[in-house]
């Protein structure tokens, strides 16, 4: 019974993982989708967010039943609850990535974005997709790191999506209030992708030391 209960653990494991893959991808196409109009990319930014939901579905199950069925006690009910949690936080990072796609297709096939905007929204992606890719690493290690933060907060983010606001809500403002508010939550989309890694980071660090998120430092 054990031996089928850990492989189920690890079989959870592999689907986290599997949909963090997905999540990277689809934030490379949303990537491609935003910096060339690309209507082909934004539409596989969609199908794989419905693949995305399709993992976290199959994780959720898979949760249930071993919470269910096998009464798990101490390290193994900690590893079930942050799984849980996780595909919540890669869903949501899955379908902030599809609302910067809806942008791409609604403007095609002009720019979502004035070309100087354009730039800093390439560089949050890029942030975005780099801490994405740090989520896969820290979810598919056996042993990270204890006494640091696995998917640290990059304040780049924070500045650009500042930046972004200010400049769509200046006065002088010149590709008008339907462009500026499509700033403006694109560069919220990318933000809350940012927030749900730092989370998986925090989650998986949880499962390994014990220590809550509300004590963890960004050291």
């Amino acid at each position: 019974m054990r031996t089928k209960f850990s492989s189920e653990l690890m079989a959870l494991t592999d689907e986290l993982a599997h949909m963090a893959r997905l999540t990277h991808e689809a934030s490379e196409r949303a990537a491609a989708a935003l910096a060339g109009s690309d209507l082909t990319a934004a539409y596989e930014v969609f199908a794989l967010e419905e693949k995305v939901e399709i993992e976290h579905a199959k994780c959720e199950d898979r949760s249930v039943i071993l919470l269910a069925l096998e009464a798990p006690v101490a390290r193994d009910l900690r590893h079930v609850i942050t799984a849980m949690q996780i595909a919540d936080d890669l869903l949501a990072v899955s379908r902030a990535l599809s609302r910067v796609a809806d942008a791409v297709v609604r403007r095609y096939p002009n720019p979502a974005a004035p070309a100087d905007i354009l730039d800093r929204l390439a560089e949050m992606s890029s942030a975005v997709t780099h801490l994405i890719d740090t989520s896969v690493s820290v979810i598919a290690a056996h042993s990270p790191p204890r006494d640091r933060a696995l998917v640290p907060r990059d304040e780049n983010v924070e500045r650009l999506r500042v930046l972004l606001v200010e400049l769509a809500s200046a006065e002088d403002w010149p590709h008008g209030s339907a462009m500026a508010i499509d700033i403006a939550l694109l560069a919220h989309q990318y933000e809350r992708a940012a927030d749900h890694c730092v989370r998986v980071g925090r989650l998986i660090r949880f499962f390994h030391t014990g220590i809550p998120l509300y004590a963890q430092t960004e050291a």
